[in-house]
C-alpha cells in the first residue's frame, strides 16, 4: 500500500485529509456517525476569549455551487473549550487543532496563551480572515502589517506550530502570506470564504441579516486553487489548502498546486462521509498510478 502519512510543520498526520473549522464542530458529535480517528485531523470550530452569540438570523443562504454564511463565530468561549471540550479531545483519536479568533490583538494573545498549556492540542490555526464579524477577523487579514502584528504577538506566548488562516479578499494574497511567514508563522491555510451577498427579489431585501457573508463551496475552488499555487511559489512554509473540495480529485489538485494538507469544509453538509471517501480516493489514485508516497504530490504541478 502507498504511504498516506504527511509531516506538516513538524507534526505527523496519518493522511492529508482534515476538516475545516466551523463545518465539523470538535469531532465529538460526528464520532457517533463514523470513526473520526480515520481523518488526518480536525480543525475545531472557532474559539474566542469571550462567548459569542453570533449574528441574528437569517445567517445562511444557499447559492449555486455553494453557500453564503454569516454565523459570526458563535461559540461558548475559550474557558468552555478548555473545561468541556479539551478533556474529551483524546477520544477522537486524531489531531484536534484549535481555531483562534479575536476582536483585537490582545484577544488573540489571551486565547493563544491559554491554548499553549493544552498538551494534546498540537497546533493552533489563527483566523485573521473571517468576513462575518463586525470586529477583528478580516480586518487583520487584508492588511499585511496588521496580520504581522497578530502573528508576532501570538508567537511570543505560543510555542507550538502556528497556522495562519488567510482571507482571499485581497488583491495579492502572497503579500499577506509572506508577511505572516516573516512574523513567525509555521504554516498558512487558504482560503477562507469570499465576501458575498444574496438578495430576496420578493422583499427587495438582503437574505442575510448582515447583508454580506462568506461564500464557500465548489463554486470557489478554481480561485482557491490559483491562490494556493501563488502562495506555494512565494513562501517556504507549508500550506493547508481548502475551498470547494468535494472529492479525491479536488484534494489532489490542491496538493499538486502546493498544499501539504487539505480541509473539507462546506461539503461536509452535503455528504458527511465525504472526507472518508476522499481518503479512500487518494489511496486508489496512488495505487493506480504506482505512487509510493502521497507527499510526492505536493507542489508537483508541471507548469
Amino acid at each position: 500500500m502507498s504511504n498516506l502519512s504527511v509531516t506538516f510543520a513538524g507534526i505527523d498526520f496519518k493522511n492529508p485529509v482534515t476538516v475545516a473549522s466551523g463545518t465539523f464542530g470538535d469531532g465529538l458529535l460526528m464520532n457517533r456517525i463514523y470513526d473520526v480517528s480515520r481523518l488526518g485531523g480536525i480543525f475545531a470550530k472557532g474559539t474566542t476569549y469571550e462567548p459569542r452569540e453570533g449574528n441574528a438570523p437569517q445567517r445562511m443562504a444557499e447559492t449555486f455551487g455553494g453557500m453564503i454564511n454569516a454565523v459570526g463565530l458563535q461559540n461558548k468561549g475559550v474557558h468552555h473549550f478548555i473545561e468541556e471540550i479539551y478533556p474529551k479531545c483524546r477520544q477522537i483519536g486524531t489531531h484536534l487543532i484549535m481555531n483562534v479568533n479575536g476582536n483585537d490583538v490582545s484577544d488573540y494573545v489571551k486565547v493563544a496563551e491559554m491554548a499553549d498549556e493544552l498538551e494534546h492540542i498540537p497546533a493552533i490555526e489563527v483566523n485573521i480572515s473571517c468576513p462575518n464579524v463586525k470586529h477583528g477577523g478580516m480586518l487583520f487579514g487584508v492588511n499585511p502589517a496588521m496580520a504581522s502584528e497578530v502573528v508576532r504577538e501570538v508567537r511570543k506566548v505560543y510555542h507550538k506550530p502556528i497556522i495562519v488562516k488567510l482571507t482571499p479578499n485581497v488583491t495579492d494574497i502572497t503579500l499577506v502570506a509572506k508577511a505572516v511567514e516573516d512574523a513567525g508563522a509555521d504554516a498558512v491555510s487558504l482560503v477562507n470564504t469570499f465576501l458575498a451577498m444574496a438578495v430576496n427579489v420578493k422583499t427587495r431585501k438582503p437574505v442575510l441579516s448582515t447583508v454580506t457573508g462568506g461564500l464557500s463551496g465548489p463554486c470557489i475552488k478554481p480561485i482557491a486553487l490559483r491562490m494556493v499555487w501563488q502562495v506555494f511559489n512565494a513562501v517556504q512554509i507549508p500550506i493547508v489548502g481548502l475551498g470547494g473540495i468535494r472529492n479525491a480529485e479536488d484534494a489532489i489538485e490542491f496538493m499538486l498546486c502546493g498544499a501539504s494538507l487539505v480541509q473539507v469544509g462546506t461539503y461536509n453538509f452535503v455528504d458527511p462521509l465525504a472526507p472518508l471517501k476522499i481518503i479512500e480516493g487518494i489511496d486508489r489514485y496512488l495505487e493506480e498510478n504506482k505512487i509510493e508516497d502521497v507527499s510526492s504530490l505536493i507542489g508537483a504541478l508541471e507548469v
